[in-house]
């Protein structure tokens, strides 16, 4: 598919998490969630340390580990939204979204180094009209459906992603401060679909088919991640 896709996105929350032998920190900006494992077979009446460790206190934190949420436009290879020999490729951005579950990350370096991790990344992409697209034999094309109504008409993506991000920032602590994080996204797609509701006769029906649907096995995307004191502006271009 030879369209760039530009995503961009409010990180919805600062995650880090952080384990020891039976004790789980959760950081969320400057809040912290202490989960403890109880050894039923041997119960200690003891207090609970809730201070952090000196590891902990001279952690690197990355600016990759989080949630991010944001809406998705379609450009061509000039780097606007006109299509008009394809216009099937012109999509709704209201209802073209991005979820980024980024699940792992670790920082080499400290105010300024190198972060990298993994996450999850599941994009739709809503489509105006009434289009069918059509893959085969390495060809992606589309049909405008004339007889059935489509209220949803989206293609979906998952891809596995790994950043390598050039991380700077003011001070070692993720919450405070201000950072500025740009560089790459690889990702590898384990899962696409169409996703159709429509009506036909008077009746509502639902439709769900696996393929290819013209998306790279592999793509590559350039990102920037700034923010100050827990807030973050994610911005994405994706190639394929």
């Amino acid at each position: 598919m030879k369209t760039r896709a530009l995503m961009v996105a409010l990180s919805m929350s600062s995650l880090m998490i952080a384990q020891e032998k039976d004790t789980i920190r959760v950081n969320l900006g400057e809040k912290e969630i202490i989960i403890i494992t109880v050894d039923k077979e041997n119960i200690k009446l003891d207090t609970v340390d809730a201070a952090p460790s000196e590891d902990e206190k001279t952690e690197i934190n990355g600016h990759w580990a989080g949630v991010d949420f944001g809406f998705g436009v379609l450009m061509n290879n000039q780097f606007n939204t006109n299509f008009n020999t394809t216009p099937y490729w012109e999509n709704d951005p209201g209802k073209s979204m991005t979820w980024n579950l980024n699940f792992f990350e670790h920082k080499f370096g400290r105010t300024v180094g190198f972060t990298t991790g993994l996450g999850l990344s599941f994009t739709q992409t809503a489509f105006k009209d009434n289009y069918l697209l059509v893959y085969s034999a390495d060809t992606l094309f589309a049909e405008m459906d004339t007889v059935n109504t489509y209220s949803k008409n989206k293609l979906r993506s998952t891809y596995l992603t790994v950043p390598l991000l050039l991380d700077i920032c003011s001070v070692k602590n993720r919450g405070d401060g201000f950072y500025l994080a740009a560089g790459l996204v690889g990702g590898v797609r384990i899962a696409s679909r169409i996703k159709r509701i429509g009506e036909l006769d008077g009746k509502e029906f639902r439709q769900n088919v696996k393929g290819v649907y013209g998306l790279n096995s592999f793509r590559l995307d350039a990102t920037i991640r700034t923010g100050y004191d827990g807030w973050e502006i994610v911005v994405y271009v994706s190639c394929g």
